[in-house]
């Protein structure tokens, strides 16, 4: 399955979690559903995995934890904010070049209607 056969399944998952829940609740609750839900679907999904930064000779076990990842291809970072500050798009990215993930997926659950809140993040995808 490619990334964006991938991302698909993730976006109507979040639609059905958004539907069910609405907004409003903390990103952890809708971090631990989306992972339960692809988890029930077959995917492989890592959830708050560590990873590194290596800085010349310096390797920092814990760089940052990517809230998701989905059979080690597919990145999501995902938010429950009002509004999402433009600092989050540049930290997926960020992630995505560190990792070497070609596709992310930016989820803010806070938006009233979720389809405004799904931005995909690409590292030199085609």
């Amino acid at each position: 399955m490619n990334e964006n056969e991938l991302s698909k399944i993730v976006v109507n998952t979040c639609f059905k979690i958004h539907i069910e829940l609405g907004p409003g609740l903390l990103e952890s609750v809708y971090e631990e559903i989306l992972y339960y839900e692809l988890s029930k679907q077959g995917l492989k999904v890592e959830r708050q995995k560590a990873i590194p930064v290596i800085w010349d000779t310096l390797k920092m076990q814990l760089g940052f934890r990517a809230d998701l990842i989905v059979e080690n291809k597919l990145l999501i970072e995902l938010k429950s904010v009002e509004i999402l500050a433009p600092v989050a798009y540049k930290q997926v990215k960020t992630y995505l070049k560190l990792t070497d993930t070609k596709l992310g997926l930016l989820i803010n659950f806070g938006e009233r209607l979720i389809k405004n809140g799904i931005t995909r993040v690409v590292n030199g995808l085609d």
